[in-house]
């Protein structure tokens, strides 16, 4: 069983085996402005930044910040599922086909407007890459010859998904909570695709923006990407164009630290603001330290 929860992970949750320096302590930002958090991780799970590939639970961290999906996870309670992009949803009563109104207003980073037009092309171009976590969506009985009619935009701000047959509203909601389901910024997207040659693995003429979502970016979360280095740094910027609260950090910078012990010495001398992947003994080593403190959350896991 998967655990979808591996699909919401936010900037500050990871395992116990995290070290946060205190805000308050001089050493803590004496490297970096105080409106930039440097953590140290070991992300090289990451091969591609694009919401409709990626499976990888190091990218569904960085994808949660900079994409929105319709629905999420309430974090404070992950038994309810609330709307991101979706100001509400109605299911009819056969169980078939589930309708979302978006909030008002919305816009990708970009400036572009976010239309059910945005979210049906995100469904589209998920199931026709048919990437590792296409099946997340396909198991409803979408297919490349019919998503268009089963997920499709009914008016502008009206989305409306037709499933193969009845499931428990609460699983396909929470289905829909996860990266695959994000939403991307058609116009962006598209002007970015790049042409390819139908096969018979593969019968479209575009890559749906593919090669360019790797490492590009095309969202609308309270993040946006400004660059992915592989096994190297991953760095987010402030969206001001977020439409929800704004993120009171103006950048993240993720560096990549594989080992404990240089994760350890970095915190120490004050290099990185917070060590995700302290083995138990770097811990107790740091668990006295003056100006440091660890905390624990929820993380992802794979069952």
């Amino acid at each position: 069983m998967i655990d979808l929860l591996n699909k919401r992970v936010r900037l500050m949750a990871s395992s116990a085996a995290m070290a946060l320096l205190l805000a308050g302590t001089p050493q803590a930002f004496a490297a970096t402005p105080a409106d930039t958090l440097v953590q140290g991780w070991a992300f090289d799970d990451i091969i591609t930044l694009d919401p409709a590939e990626a499976f990888e639970i190091s990218t569904a961290e960085v994808t949660a910040n900079t994409y929105n999906k319709l629905v999420g996870l309430d974090l404070n309670d992950t038994s309810k599922v609330v709307g991101e992009l979706a100001d509400s949803w109605t299911v009819s009563d056969d169980g078939l086909t589930y309708t979302f109104k978006l909030k008002p207003g919305l816009t990708f980073a970009s400036g572009n407007p976010i239309t059910a037009d945005d979210v049906a092309f995100s469904f589209e171009r998920a199931v026709k890459l048919d990437k590792s976590p296409a099946f997340l969506l396909t198991q409803f009985g979408l297919t490349g010859d019919n998503v268009t009619e089963k997920a499709k935009a009914a008016d502008e701000s009206t989305f409306v998904l037709t499933v193969d047959k009845p499931y428990a509203p609460s699983f396909v909601l929470n289905v829909l909570t996860s990266t695959v389901a994000s939403v991307v910024d058609k116009k962006l997207v598209m002007e970015n695709a790049q042409p390819v040659t139908p096969s018979e693995d593969y019968k479209y003429d575009s890559d749906f923006g593919n090669a360019f979502l790797k490492t590009g970016y095309a969202g609308s979360g309270a993040f946006k990407l400004r660059e992915w280095r592989a096994n190297e740094v991953v760095v987010l910027e402030r969206n001001d164009s977020y439409f929800g609260e704004k993120a009171p950090l103006a950048r993240v910078i993720y560096r990549h630290m594989k080992e404990s012990a240089g994760q350890r010495l970095a915190l120490e001398n004050g290099d990185i603001d917070v060590a995700r992947n302290l083995e138990p003994g770097d811990i107790q080593a740091i668990s006295d330290k003056e100006g440091l403190d660890t905390t624990s959350a929820p993380k992802g896991t794979i069952y």
